[in-house]
C-alpha cells in the first residue's frame, strides 16, 4: 500500500466507512426497491470548492463555515475528509432515504400542486438545530446511522423515470452536505425532463450557490429565525449567509418559497415576525410563498410545547400586513390556512388537506375566478 492509499484508508477508518461498514437498504416505501440495481463504487468522490492549504490541509468552501480541515480529519458536516491533501465527499452515491411523496410536503405550494416528487436524502447537517425534527439522519455520520441504499446519479434517475416523477427533491438533511451527489444527479434529472428543487438551511457560499442553482427549478429555504442570537445559540449557525442565499436564489430566478418554523418563546415574537416579513417583501417579493409551521417537541427540545395555533394565526396576519400575498400555515391538519388564496378575489385556489391536494381552480396558472395571474411553477 502506497502513502496515498494509506492515507485515504486512515481517513476512511477517522470517518466510520472502514472495510466494516455493512451495505443495507432504507426503507423507502412502497414498490421503492423495484428494479434498483447497486452502485458498487464503494469510493469516495472528490469534493467541489475546495483549496489545498500549506502542511497537506484543505479549506472546504463549500458553506459559510470555510472548514480548515487536516489530513485524515473531516469537517464540521462530518462528511467531507481530507485524504492525502484531497477533499472528498464520503456520502456521494449513499442515499440514507429514498421516497416518492406529495410535493406539498416539502413544504412547495405553488409548485407542480397535487404530484408526488423523488425525495432524497442523505446523513449529517452542517448546522447543529436543537429541534431538528429530522435528527436521527441530520444529527449522525453515515456510520453512527449505518443504513443507506447504494445508488449512482445516473441510476437514481432512472428510478425517477420508472417511477414517472415530474421532480426530484434533495431533502430530510441539508443537502449541502451532499453537493457533489445533489448536483450530478440534478444535472442528470434535467436532461430527462424531471424537475428539480431542493430543501435547505441557505447556508452555502455564493460561488457554489450560483452553480448549483442553474439546475434547479425551485428552493425552500428555511429561515429559523431573523436574529443571529438564535441563530447561534439554537443550531450554531448564523444568519447573515441564509438571508443572502435567499436573494441569490431570487435574482437567479429559481422558484423560491421559506419556512418559518415557530418555536414557543424563542422565535414567535410579533416585532420579529414583522421584521423578517418586511425583509421578505423588500428583498425577496411579496409573491414568495412563506410557510408558518407548528413546532412539535424533538430532538433536544421535547420539553418544549407545540406552537399554540393563535401564534400561528398571530404570525399570518403580520405577514399579510407587511405584504406577504401568499401566507400557509403548516402542520396543523384541517387548519383553513393550509390552503391558498387569491390575494385578488380570495378564491381558494388550492384547497389541501395536510399534504394531500382536493381541488384546485387554476386555469393556466391564473385564478380561475378572477384570472389574477399567480406566480408559481405549474403544469
Amino acid at each position: 500500500m502506497n502513502r496515498r492509499d494509506a492515507i485515504k484508508a486512515c481517513a476512511l477508518a477517522a470517518a466510520g466507512l472502514g472495510g466494516a461498514l455493512l451495505y443495507k437498504l432504507m426503507p423507502a416505501g412502497k414498490g421503492a426497491n423495484d428494479e434498483v440495481e447497486p452502485y458498487n463504487d464503494t469510493g469516495m468522490k472528490e469534493a467541489r470548492h475546495y483549496r489545498s492549504l500549506a502542511g497537506g490541509a484543505v479549506r472546504c468552501e463549500l458553506c459559510f463555515r470555510n472548514c480548515r480541515i487536516g489530513e485524515g480529519s473531516r469537517g464540521f458536516c462530518r462528511n467531507r475528509v481530507n485524504a492525502d491533501g484531497r477533499l472528498y465527499n464520503v456520502v456521494y452515491g449513499k442515499p440514507s432515504a429514498v421516497n416518492v411523496e406529495p410535493t406539498e410536503k416539502e413544504p412547495m405550494h405553488h409548485f407542480l400542486p397535487g404530484t408526488n416528487m423523488l425525495c432524497i436524502g442523505t446523513v449529517s447537517c452542517n448546522f447543529r438545530c436543537r429541534f431538528c425534527h429530522n435528527w436521527h439522519l441530520s444529527q449522525r455520520s453515515l456510520d453512527q446511522v449505518g443504513l443507506h441504499r447504494s445508488l449512482s446519479p445516473e441510476e437514481m434517475v432512472q428510478y425517477g423515470l420508472r417511477r414517472r416523477v415530474p421532480a426530484v427533491s434533495f431533502t430530510y438533511n441539508e443537502p449541502t452536505v451532499f453537493y457533489e451527489y445533489m448536483y450530478d444527479v440534478a444535472v442528470g434529472a434535467r436532461s430527462e425532463g424531471i424537475k428539480t428543487i431542493f430543501h435547505t438551511n441557505g447556508a452555502l457560499n455564493a460561488r457554489p450557490l450560483r452553480e448549483l442553482l442553474r439546475h434547479m427549478d425551485g428552493a425552500t429555504v428555511d429561515l429559523k429565525a431573523f436574529t443571529n442570537e438564535f441563530y447561534e445559540e439554537i443550531c450554531e449557525a448564523r444568519l447573515e449567509p441564509v438571508l443572502e442565499t435567499l436573494k441569490i436564489i431570487k435574482e437567479e430566478g429559481v422558484w423560491l418559497e421559506v419556512v418559518n418554523l415557530v418555536l414557543p418563546g424563542y422565535n414567535d415574537r410579533p416585532e420579529e415576525t414583522g421584521r423578517m416579513c418586511r425583509w421578505i417583501v423588500s428583498e425577496v417579493g411579496g409573491d414568495t410563498p412563506l410557510h408558518f409551521s407548528r413546532f412539535s417537541p424533538s430532538y433536544r427540545m421535547t420539553d418544549l410545547s407545540h406552537t399554540p395555533v393563535s401564534t400561528l394565526e398571530r404570525c399570518r396576519e403580520i405577514a399579510h400586513d407587511a405584504g406577504v400575498r401568499y401566507v400557509s400555515i403548516g402542520n396543523v391538519p384541517g387548519h383553513e390556512a393550509n390552503s391558498s388564496f387569491c390575494p385578488r378575489c380570495g378564491t381558494r385556489f388550492i384547497t389541501r388537506r395536510h399534504f394531500t391536494v382536493v381541488d384546485i381552480k387554476m386555469e393556466n396558472g391564473s385564478c380561475a375566478t378572477c384570472g389574477m395571474q399567480i406566480p408559481g411553477v405549474w403544469r
